[in-house]
């Protein structure tokens, strides 16, 4: 990227970067850019085009079984939706600047756009402006509030993990509140996380959530009181491996979690979650508290064939 920059500045004789980034508006910026991508299409030809899709992994369609993975979507957000979650259906693309700012994720990791937007790399981040602007405006007044989603999220870096693929669909759980005390809320958000995912797993694909990856997080001043509270508290109801090793995260703030299931032998990490600092950031509100997760459900519909997965009540 330096050496690149360095070719640009030498042919436009400026510092193009600079210019770009600090000295036009946000407005100027789009402009110019849609003006750029205006211009550059218009010597394209339908050949042209064609090549381009065949060699750009980002526009191909998912390989997968559409009508087994929509019907076991569906079933999941019925699922959710009976157990208070409030399903989303959220837009393709989100604030520029969403995943950076909020998740600490390098820019270059997610596909940028222009009018202000990047393309969804995490919808958690999204669903955490989505909260906290309706506490902002008073459309969300309820002292537990939880959102669920199924969205496709795309992201950059090239995988070499076999069943990932640039964009995929996850499922996705959040839960805001407030500190109630005693690391309440906290416990409580946990475990409507666990049991909810638990059961999803077992009446939807046959699959048993096998164990809990407990880790802890530094970045909040009671990580280690509310790994311990959490810790705990799961114990007695799932089977958990905890590592009370403190570790840097930019992400996770006091605890993170993976959840592993088995299949055909193998353990495979399927969940992911945690605490995040995003509402208070966003709220300015040290009360705040968001738990967000999220299961690889178009990651499972490869795992799991259809025929060996039927929903049941």
């Amino acid at each position: 990227m330096d050496e690149l920059l360095k070719k640009l500045h030498a042919k436009a004789g400026t510092d193009l970067l600079s210019l770009l980034s600090r000295k036009l508006s946000g407005s100027e910026l789009g402009s110019l850019l849609l003006a750029v991508f205006d211009e550059r299409v218009k010597g394209m030809t339908a050949a042209n085009l064609l090549q381009a899709h065949q060699q750009n992994r980002f526009v191909h369609p998912a390989t997968l079984d559409v009508l087994h993975f929509k019907s076991k979507e569906l079933e999941l957000l019925t699922r959710l939706a009976e157990r208070g979650f409030e399903p989303l259906e959220l837009s393709p693309v989100s604030a520029l600047g969403t995943s950076s700012v909020l998740g600490t994720v390098s820019q270059k990791k997610v596909l940028s756009a222009t009018r202000g937007t990047e393309v969804l790399s995490d919808a958690t981040n999204v669903m955490a402006l989505h909260y906290a602007m309706g506490r902002k405006n008073g459309t969300r007044t309820a002292p537990l509030v939880k959102f669920c989603a199924t969205p496709r999220h795309l992201r950059t870096p090239a995988f070499t993990t076999p069943g990932f693929t640039p964009h995929f669909a996850v499922a996705c759980l959040v839960t805001a509140g407030r500190d109630s005390g005693d690391f309440a809320f906290e416990k409580a958000a946990f475990t409507d996380h666990l049991q909810s995912q638990r059961q999803l797993l077992k009446d939807l694909f046959q699959v048993e959530l096998k164990s809990i990856k407990l880790q802890q997080r530094r970045g909040s001043p009671s990580a280690e009181a509310l790994f311990t509270a959490l810790h705990d508290h799961l114990r007695p109801h799932f089977s958990v491996q905890a590592d009370t090793t403190p570790a840097e995260n930019n992400y996770y703030q006091g605890v993170q979690y993976k959840g592993v299931i088995e299949v055909a032998g193998k353990d495979i990490e399927l969940i992911d979650g945690g605490f995040v600092d995003w509402t208070q950031q966003l709220l300015a509100n040290k009360k705040e508290r968001f738990l967000i997760s999220g299961l690889g459900l178009e990651y499972l519909t490869r795992l799991v064939p259809p025929q060996t997965s039927h929903p049941r009540r």
